[in-house]
């Protein structure tokens, strides 16, 4: 277990110290005399270039302290403080010769979609979606109560089935649903979970400790539908069962996105928490890490990210996610250009909306790192349009992508040192016939669709960390929608129909 895991109820970790705990951190910089502004601003960049440095020693100890945290959460109930390893009773995954209608629910975030998946077997799949809006109200605040919300979801859920059912007509049987929920629960079989606790925008208090089986199944009792939750799992789960219904040797998914996550296929009886008369017949089951929240002493902190740490809304939690993830790059970069604005003020033409927390996003930085203008003229749009910081010289603008290159190549190298310490676990990096065998990560989410540069680095940092013989054995792939199409997979999978 890593050293900075502590009891769960008496966890008390912050960046801070986990930085200050780290052998290889490096040790605090030395008072610098005054200098000329621009240097000043130049100082900064440096100083995050060092303490933001991932060489492939620092990334091999957060690969072998992810997969440390992993034998401890997998050894008993809470044994690591920072992955909590549920187990998600998903012990078959689908074969792509499943058939039928399912539907699926995805609630993750500020909208959840409603689909149909109908399967035609072969690895065929059609689906129909529909997105719909959250009022902020039902997510915090006063009126966000469980009822409340489960009731809204159930409620668009039926006008959903209604419309498709009278277009399409019902395949015969029961219907069944398969449930991702994109929030940390504690499951007790393939088709219930109690909510540990909420993430993102949400705070509906009354849920915590409740199932969102049950009030998902009451809310659709109440409203006339019938229709059965036949698996409950989160949006990684969902890219797992998506990217096994196309490739059979895929070991494991990871959410790349607004949040981060990973869940993989593990050996049952390596899970020593798993009462003997839970062992499936398959001997697999689908681990969700939960690892958003992995932390160690060896992650490389900064000012910025200790900050950021302490004004967010959970504190000394998802210490991962916060470096990784789409939610918070981009207001890393803007902490940084702040503290560069207040150094040389005439290179960013005045701080303009850089102290607006969060109002500079990861696309943002993404399209401004991937500026090939001779005059980085995309980069001088995006000040002036999201900062309000004009007339900016070339100079400026490069510092600008310079810092944007650092805080995403960090974010892009742990990910890597992550999907490595996962392979290590399972026995696919070491040696022996694991080594031997293809083995397919497959990977959902915005960040790593869409920000190439964060993409290519990620990969190639993993070719680095595994070296070229074991890497080419080893494949990341996008596999597209897991939380939506894998959710109806799953309830494939584990259909009780006849």
């Amino acid at each position: 277990m890593a050293a900075a895991a502590v009891a769960a109820d008496q966890k008390v970790v912050t960046m801070t110290s986990l930085r200050e705990g780290c052998a290889c951190a490096a040790p605090p910089a030395a008072a610098a005399p005054p200098m000329p502004k621009m240097a000043a601003a130049q100082r900064v960049v440096a100083e995050l270039r060092e303490a933001c440095a991932t060489p492939a020693a620092r990334l091999a100890e957060v690969a072998a302290a992810m997969a440390g945290e992993m034998e401890a959460g997998l050894a008993v109930e809470g044994g690591s403080s920072e992955m909590k390893m549920i187990v998600s009773y998903v012990d078959s995954l689908p074969t792509g010769g499943e058939e039928g209608s399912f539907y699926a629910l995805d609630l993750g975030g500020t909208n959840f979609r409603v689909l149909r998946v109908r399967l035609a077997g072969g690895g065929v799949a059609e689906r129909v979606a529909r997105e719909v809006p959250i009022p902020p109200g039902l997510m915090s605040g006063g009126g966000a109560t469980s009822e409340c919300l489960f009731g809204f979801i159930a409620s668009a859920l039926a006008e959903f089935v209604g419309e498709e059912e009278e277009e399409g007509g019902l395949d015969g049987g029961e219907r069944e649903l398969g449930f991702t929920f994109s929030f940390p629960v504690h499951q007790t079989s393939i088709a219930s979970g109690t909510l540990i606790r909420w993430t993102k925008a949400f705070a509906v208090d009354d849920a915590i400790g409740e199932d969102v089986v049950a009030a998902l199944q009451a809310a659709m009792s109440e409203r006339g539908l019938d229709m059965r939750v036949s698996a409950l799992i989160n949006d990684t789960v969902g890219t797992l069962a998506a990217g096994s219904y196309y490739d059979e040797d895929v070991v494991a998914a990871v959410i790349l996105g607004t949040g981060t996550n990973a869940a993989y296929v593990e050996d049952a009886t390596a899970i020593a928490k798993l009462h003997p008369s839970q062992l499936p017949a398959s001997n697999t089951m689908v681990i969700n890490t939960e690892w958003g929240s992995f932390a160690s002493p060896c992650l490389p902190l900064t000012e910025f990210d200790e900050a950021l740490d302490q004004e967010s809304l959970n504190p000394g939690e998802q210490t991962y996610e916060k470096l990784i993830s789409g939610m918070y790059l981009g207001e890393i970069v803007r902490r940084v250009l702040l503290k560069i604005s207040s150094r040389c003020p005439s290179l960013l033409g005045g701080a303009g909306e850089l102290a607006t927390p969060f109002v500079l996003r990861t696309p943002d930085v993404s399209a401004m790192h991937h500026d090939e203008t001779p005059d980085l003229s995309i980069v001088g749009e995006k000040l002036e349009r999201t900062l309000g910081i004009r007339g900016t010289s070339p100079e400026a603008r490069r510092m600008v992508v310079e810092v944007c290159d650092i805080v995403a190549t960090r974010a892009a190298r742990l990910a890597a040192a992550g999907i490595v310490g996962i392979l290590k676990k399972i026995g696919r990096v070491d040696g022996g016939e694991g080594r031997r065998r293809r083995s397919v990560v497959a990977v959902d989410g915005g960040l790593f669709e869409h920000y190439g540069k964060f993409r290519r680095c990620m990969e190639s940092a993993v070719r680095e960390l595994l070296g070229e013989a074991a890497a080419e054995r080893v494949v990341v792939k996008l596999a597209s929608d897991g939380s939506g199409l894998g959710a109806a997979l799953v309830a494939a999978a584990h259909s009780q129909r006849a």
